[in-house]
């Protein structure tokens, strides 16, 4: 039975390119998403699109693809960010950060935990480095991601006798669709920002520790610290 991964977010940005590395390692990787507009052109992958808000749909394509494959990697890349004054946000767009940032890896980890021991698999969460400051104009954002990082700590401390390893990858500022909610984005200089494919060789780095080694954490930045507001 080939080994496999599941990667949340998958149809675009961070998550595209860790499912095309992913791919590249010799995985059958089950990309989840809603709208597959970019192609993939590495063998291996597959397109599950779901809408990840649907708890009931989103757990019976994940049994069906457990039921079939060895899971030994799930990737919870999926993210949604609104920013501004926290008296500002709806509670539409505070419940959707929380679901789509937190209580979706939590759940999928539960559902595929079993399955990760057996094949002292991996959990890796993308993070953000907002986890690690404070956020003014991003305090729900950021504090989703803060607990997605402390999810990852304790959740490490609980499996690692069973082999399984758990990472958080901490971004900063990419060149990703994450702002499009924002009234700013990344800056101009290419030393402001990184690429998604950087993430994805974080992750591949990872993968290729020898068996017994476990980062637990990376921070990824870029060399300058800019951003350039939207007109």
């Amino acid at each position: 039975m080939s080994k496999a991964a599941i990667v949340t977010g998958a149809s675009s940005g961070i998550g595209f390119e860790i499912s095309e590395t992913l791919c590249r390692l010799g995985y059958e990787v089950f990309g989840i998403g809603r709208d597959f507009r970019m192609q993939t052109k590495e063998q291996g992958f597959h397109a599950v699109v779901c809408d990840l808000l649907d708890t009931g749909e989103l757990l019976c394509a994940v049994k069906e693809i457990a039921a079939q494959y060895e899971i030994s990697v799930l990737v919870n890349n999926a993210g949604v960010a609104y920013y501004g004054l926290h008296e500002e946000l709806s509670p539409d767009k505070i419940q959707r950060m929380v679901r789509t940032n937190l209580e979706i890896p939590m759940v999928l980890t539960q559902q595929l935990l079993r399955k990760l021991k057996k094949n002292r698999g991996y959990v890796i969460n993308i993070a953000s480095v907002t986890a690690q400051n404070s956020n003014p104009h991003g305090c729900a954002y950021g504090a989703t991601k803060a607990g997605l990082a402390g999810f990852s700590r304790s959740l490490f401390d609980e499996a690692r006798k069973y082999g399984v390893k758990v990472t958080a990858i901490y971004p900063d500022m990419t060149k990703t669709s994450l702002y499009r909610n924002a009234d700013f984005t990344v800056g101009e200089e290419e030393e402001s920002y990184l690429l998604p494919k950087e993430i994805a060789d974080a992750v591949e780095y990872l993968l290729k520790q020898r068996e017994g080694v476990v980062i637990s954490e990376i921070t990824v930045k870029p060399q300058l610290h800019r951003i350039q507001r939207k007109k």
